[in-house]
């Protein structure tokens, strides 16, 4: 006879993987006549729960997943080991999903805390990984989560999110009151919340001072390196140039910086460089980047806390934080050259 396992659970009783294991685990966070579908499954079924790496007396595993899009990024190492502090004071331990920005892996550690292999989860993707019915409660559908970064497109969950349109045009701004009217951007992926949302305040700050848009300086990037040697390539074969790059990351614009460089442009006298999040390379980079800083510790903490607040027993209406953004002004901006 096959094993029965949670999804059979699941089946039987018409719930999410979720439900199943919120009940198995804490079962007094589920709707009464929810939490007796899936008992009366358990006992038609003759389910075991698999108890390794679960504590038998709270029936919790003591874990939080983290669902991290590319541990490689310098803004998400620092936002792991953020989270990793924050977690360890509050004693649990974290698990790290590195997705690579795969859907298909996305889901498969989803599934994993949805199986009871963490308690809870740190997601930081916009995509959805959830099939869960819009009419009915969504707490009671997924696991115990706090999204950031990327922001999912429903609620009823606790958010951690930079307000991406107001920094943008910061960034911008920055750039128009040093006398700059051509400016490019290298955006991120732009079917992603972050990059849409940058290139928002990107826009608004141009119209606000009178400039009209150029489809020709805006370059889609994907916040690796390459993409802004690639973007910075392109902006250079144009017939009338920008004098200012805006980044939507560091990583692009350390790319960026590289190829000016190379092609014997002065930064930041013939062109000037933007970058965006404030990673420790931007420091070290010459000329020094300018950037918008993120506050990736405060970041980690938050979620980290929420989370963990969340599992033992806070029940207050899921909430949106802001978090403040900087204009960090170093060397690699100046005034527009005449």
């Amino acid at each position: 006879m096959a094993k029965v396992g949670i999804k059979d659970i699941a089946r039987i009783a018409n719930v999410s993987l979720a439900t199943v294991s919120r009940t198995l685990r804490t079962p007094d966070l589920v709707q009464e006549t929810t939490r007796q579908r899936v008992l009366d499954a358990v006992a038609a079924s003759g389910y075991k729960p698999n108890r390794m790496g679960m504590n038998l007396r709270t029936q919790r595993t003591g874990n939080i997943m983290a669902i991290i899009p590319d541990i490689t990024n310098p803004f998400n190492a620092g936002l792991i080991r953020a989270i990793e502090e924050a977690a360890s004071n509050l004693g649990y331990a974290v698990l790290l999903g590195d997705t690579q920005s795969s859907p298909e892996r996305e889901k498969q550690y989803v599934d994993l805390v949805e199986a009871g292999q963490a308690d809870g989860m740190l997601y930081f993707s916009g995509r959805n990984p959830f099939d869960f019915d819009p009419e009915k409660p969504i707490a009671e559908q997924i696991p115990t989560m706090v999204n950031s970064n990327e922001e999912l497109d429903f609620d009823g969950i606790d958010k951690v999110m930079l307000d991406n349109v107001q920094a943008g045009r910061d960034a911008v701004q920055h750039l128009l009151d040093l006398g700059h009217t051509r400016i490019a951007a290298i955006t991120g992926p732009l079917n992603t919340q972050s990059a849409q949302s940058r290139m928002q305040g990107y826009q608004q700050a141009l119209l606000d001072a009178g400039i009209e848009l150029d489809d020709k300086l805006v370059i889609e990037g994907d916040y690796q390196i390459d993409s802004g040697v690639e973007g910075t390539e392109r902006l250079l074969r144009l017939k009338t140039r920008p004098t200012a790059i805006f980044c939507f990351n560091d990583d692009m614009a350390i790319g960026a910086i590289n190829v000016l460089k190379s092609n014997d442009y002065r930064v930041p006298e013939d062109m000037s460089v933007l970058g965006f999040d404030d990673i420790l390379y931007s420091t070290y980079v010459r000329p020094a980047l300018t950037t918008v800083a993120q506050p990736v510790e405060e970041i980690g903490r938050i979620c980290a806390e929420k989370l963990i607040a969340r599992l033992q027993g806070d029940e207050s209406p899921p909430e949106k934080t802001f978090v403040a953004h900087k204009l960090i002004v170093r060397e690699s901006t100046g005034p527009a050259p005449k």
